[in-house]
């Protein structure tokens, strides 16, 4: 039925499928500066979220209560402490996946 020609025909064509494919397939990312960037503003939204919070709650109790802006201080203070800590959290675990990362090169390395 399938002749010698049609066999030769059909082997390269999936040998230039399979080529193809290989070229096609998703190549390990190294744009390692967008992640980066991604973390950095992460934490400045954590960081802005956090006085945001404190400046909403501050107003808000300034407001219902009808005194001077002495909690939209105090609240807005306490934020800004929340974001730093918040940020401070997500630099640490940022550290350890990175030495965790660093440590599996080295290992891998070693083993090579």
């Amino acid at each position: 039925m399938i002749d010698d020609d049609q066999r030769q025909r059909l082997a390269q064509l999936e040998a230039r499928l399979s080529e193809a494919r290989k070229a096609q397939e998703p190549k390990p990312r190294v744009d390692e500066h967008y992640s980066m960037a991604n973390q950095a503003w992460r934490m400045v939204t954590e960081l802005v979220a956090g006085l945001v919070i404190g400046f909403g709650v501050g107003f808000g109790l300034d407001s219902l209560f009808g005194t001077i802006p002495i909690f939209l201080v105090t609240f807005t203070l306490l934020g800004l402490v929340a974001g730093v800590k918040v940020m401070i959290r997500s630099a640490h675990e940022i550290q350890e996946t990175k030495l965790a990362e660093e440590a599996n090169e080295k290992e891998t390395q070693d083993r090579d």
